[in-house]
Parts: structure tokens; sequence; C-alpha cells
């Protein structure tokens, strides 16, 4: 299991661009933070969700 934003979700073996996708999440507008490192956006495919990990995801709003 992967603790993502504080929910245990089984996405182990899934990379963090389709863990994105599938929760519908816009990838321009969000920063991934996984076991304490950000991880850079030219990586999202390439990184895969490990068992044990842990993930905040950040999405960036506009307004002023």
């Amino acid at each position: 299991m992967v603790r993502i934003n504080g929910e245990k979700l089984d996405v182990v073996g899934k990379s963090v661009a389709d863990y994105l996708d599938s929760a519908g999440y816009d990838r321009m507008r969000v920063a991934v933070e996984l076991n304490g490192d950000i991880v850079p956006k030219v990586l999202y495919a390439d990184t895969i969700f490990k068992d044990g990990d842990s993930v905040e995801v950040v999405s960036f709003v506009g307004g002023g």
C-alpha cells in the first residue's frame, strides 16, 4: 500500500503519471513529494510507487 495525502491506496507498481491521470489531476498544476523528496515533472512517468511509499500531492490554485 502507498499512503497518498494521508490515505492508503493500492497503487504499488503504478507510475506517478498513471496515478495523477487516473485521479483526475492536471500534471502541470501539481507538485508531488515522494518520501520527502520532490519528484521532477519529467520523471513522473518513470517513477514507480513501491509498497510503503509516502506521497503528498499538492495542487496549485490561481486567483488573486
